[in-house]
């Protein structure tokens, strides 16, 4: 995955995430046709963004997997994150501190443990103002990984965080994204933000079985709620 210049709250420096867009599973595999769900057209950030319509959940998926609150939470102090849920698609998963290689790329968790993402530890924690950033494999070498389906999330799908002060910061999504590696645009993601802002991003877009995935998907949300 691709993690390119960030500005602004923590910023990233330069960074690129090579070892999560391998793709892995599909190299291996063949399997082509078992490519990640990919973001519509529909989920893209419209005028207006920021706290959205009701939306109807798809059969099979959890209850209270969607909700369209429009207001904006109070941010939160600092607090590092332990663990992010996203109900819609089953996500359950730790989240680990991640920092810089000495080569300027934003460091991966382990491909061996697919159920685990990271989190920049060097900027925003999740819920305080700012831009706080989660990362996380698609796939590893035997088969779908933490944010696998994450480009079938839509708007106000619920994000949950919790976090190491015994809190949970609540955020609904604005849009779900996808951008090619070489047309990533870093201010839009990486940018500061003046309300407590999330973004998810794992590797997507096309598929080569040459170079892996060739860009990222990317999700934005914003804070709407806290509790313990």
């Amino acid at each position: 995955m691709r993690v390119h210049r960030g500005v602004g709250n923590g910023a990233i420096a330069a960074v690129t995430v090579l070892a999560l867009c391998s793709g892995a599973w599909l190299l291996s595999s063949g399997a082509e046709t078992d490519a990640p769900p990919q973001p519509s057209a529909a989920q893209a950030r419209g005028d207006g963004d920021g706290g959205e319509a009701p939306h109807t959940g798809e059969a099979g998926e959890p209850r209270g997997a969607h909700t369209h609150p429009r207001s904006v939470a109070p941010a939160l102090p600092p607090s590092p994150p332990d663990r992010i849920r996203i109900p819609a698609i089953r996500v359950d998963a730790p989240l680990m501190g991640l920092g810089l290689t000495k080569t300027g790329s934003l460091d991966v968790p382990p491909a061996e443990r697919k159920n685990l993402a990271g989190w920049y530890e060097a900027g925003t924690t999740p819920g305080e103002t700012g831009t706080a950033i989660v990362a996380g494999h698609v796939d590893n070498a035997d088969g779908p990984a933490v944010f696998y389906r994450l480009g079938a999330l839509r708007k106000g799908t619920v994000i949950e965080v919790d976090r190491r002060d015994g809190g949970t910061a609540r955020f609904s999504v604005d849009a779900v994204e996808v951008y090619d590696a070489k047309a990533f645009p870093d201010e839009k993601v990486y940018g500061p933000a003046p309300r407590p802002e999330l973004r998810v991003i794992t590797c997507g877009g096309g598929y080569s079985r040459s170079t892996g995935y060739r860009g990222n998907v990317v999700v934005f949300a914003h804070l709407v709620g806290s509790g313990r």
